[in-house]
Formats: C-alpha cells, structure tokens, sequence
C-alpha cells in the first residue's frame, strides 16, 4: 500500500481525493467502511440503500461525501475490531482507555496485536479484490503514531506525510471532537479536557513519527506541506511521484487537474485562537514548529 500519514487536521483527505482520482489506485469506499466483512458480498446488494444513507457532507467539515468519495480505514476497522479510537468517541467514559489502545496501541497483548494485524490484512485482502488488484491508497492519521509498524507488516509500502502549521492544526481538532463528540457520543463527555487531549495526542504523534522514520529512506517517505497542496497542487504531487518512484503522473495529471477545477470554491472552515492559548500551543510545540519551519508568532 501507499500510506497517508499526518496529524488528523493536516489535510490527509483532501490528499486522499486527489490521488484517488487516479485509475491506478484502489481506496476504500464508503461502503467498505460500512461493511467491511461483507463488501464482496451483501455489500453489493445494499450498495443502493447505503448510498441513500450518505450524508451531504462529513460532519466536522464542509468535504463533500458521496458514492465515490474514499474513506480512511479506520472506521472500518472500528466495526471490526476492538481496538479503535473511534471507540473512545462513543464510550466517552473510557475515553483515555480506548484511545492510548486505538492510536498507541497500549496496553495490548501480543494476542490482541495478533488479532488486529490478521483483521487489517483480512481487511486489505478483501479490498485488493474489491479494487481489481490496484494498489491501495491508505489514508489513517492513526498511522502516523506507527510507521515501522506498517513497514514490517507491509514491505515495500510507502508513506506520503503531509504536515500543517500546529496552530491550524489545534484550532481544528477543537472542532473535531465538538462535532464528533456531540454526533456519536453514547454517554456523558463533560469531563474530558479537550485541549489536553489535543497538546498531549499531538506531541506524542509527532513524537512517534519523528523517531520511527528517522531511517526511512527517500523513496519510502516524501513530505509535503499542507499550504504547498494548497498554493500548487500538481507541483506537490510531482514531487511525490518523483520521490517515491511512482509510475504514471504524465497520465494521472490530468485527472488530478480536472479533479482540482472543481474544489476551487470549497469554503474551509475558519476559526480564531485566544492569544494565551496560542501562547501555550508555541510553546508546548516547539519542536514542532521549528523542525518543520512553522513560524510561533501567530
């Protein structure tokens, strides 16, 4: 597979839209999310009813979701298994529990790993052939905390990491668990301290990441800026084809362009941040900020 990897917020799925516009690569759809067990089979049948379901739009943004619109795989791994940050969002009340397991993989035993490596693989399988056998383009922001993970498991898998100015990057993971939480939470979830849970999940995303791909070569890993995507798109997915020796851009250029036309007027969202806490995002993220050349002036 090739991997998208970044902080959620970062700008992974509008990446993902765009790659998945290219006839060579298979994504999962939305109704493999839905059905994971059965896309090769009762899948097909309720493709009709499933489509009628879809919302306008995801919750947390204004990115359209529709029929062919990919989806990042853990929330089909949510509905196959334990061992699932979303499952922190429903059961609020463990939330901590839940999402030191989903995203860091504490806490878990080696059967437990197991369980989850044969699920993902089942997972995979299941879509390969769903795609006709074209290479998996996978977008989680789970992965970032686990590249060598995946390289063990995947040999030959690349990673594509996509990087935002953490102020954007905070300020919209604010907005993330208000709509998410508020949409899907199954008990009460007064008690969590969202801003922590951003602070602390980031440093130790971006911990994880920074260490574990420290000998990832070139040809394994590309990085891109979020603002690069957006200032010159088909040059930032140039330089990801070049880099990770990726047949076909010539081709796929021109269905990334027409692809690129219509989300010229995609309204983003826009938020403010109080000054002491833009203060404190500076400061607790530094290294963040300095190693990707993110100024700690807002």
């Amino acid at each position: 597979p090739i991997f998208i990897l970044g902080h959620r917020s970062s700008g992974t799925t509008n990446l993902y839209n765009i790659l998945a516009k290219s006839e060579q690569f298979g994504f999962l759809t939305p109704f493999a999310t839905a059905l994971p067990w059965d896309i090769l089979s009762i899948g097909t049948l309720m493709r009709p009813l499933l489509e009628r379901s879809l919302p306008k739009h995801r919750y947390i943004d204004n990115v359209a979701v529709d029929a062919a619109a990919p989806q990042e795989d853990e929330i089909a791994l949510a509905n196959m298994t334990a061992d699932s940050y979303y499952h922190a969002l429903y059961f609020p009340q463990a939330f901590k529990a839940f999402f030191d397991r989903g995203v860091f993989f504490k806490h878990l035993g080696p059967a437990e790993l197991d369980e989850w490596i044969i699920t993902i693989r089942r997972l995979y399988t299941k879509l390969s052939l769903d795609q006709n056998g074209r290479r998996l383009v996978i977008k989680n922001p789970v992965y970032t905390a686990r590249p060598q993970h995946l390289a063990r498991l995947f040999p030959g898998a690349k990673f594509i990491h996509i990087h935002r100015d953490p102020f954007k990057v905070f300020i919209s993971m604010q907005n993330f668990y208000k709509k998410l939480l508020a949409e899907f939470a199954l008990q009460p979830y007064d008690h969590l301290d969202i801003n922590e849970i951003i602070f602390d999940t980031y440093d130790e995303m971006m911990e994880r990441y920074l260490g574990e791909t420290a000998l990832f070569t070139p040809q394994q890993l590309v990085e891109i800026s979020y603002s690069d995507l957006q200032s010159e798109p088909l040059k930032a997915l140039e330089t990801i084809y070049d880099q990770l020796d990726l047949p076909g851009y010539d081709t796929d250029r021109a269905a990334f362009a027409a692809y690129l036309d219509t989300i010229q007027d995609y309204q983003k969202n826009e938020f403010t941040l109080p000054d002491d806490l833009a203060q404190e995002i500076a400061r607790r993220w530094r290294r963040y900020f300095d190693h990707w050349g993110y100024s700690r002036a807002l």
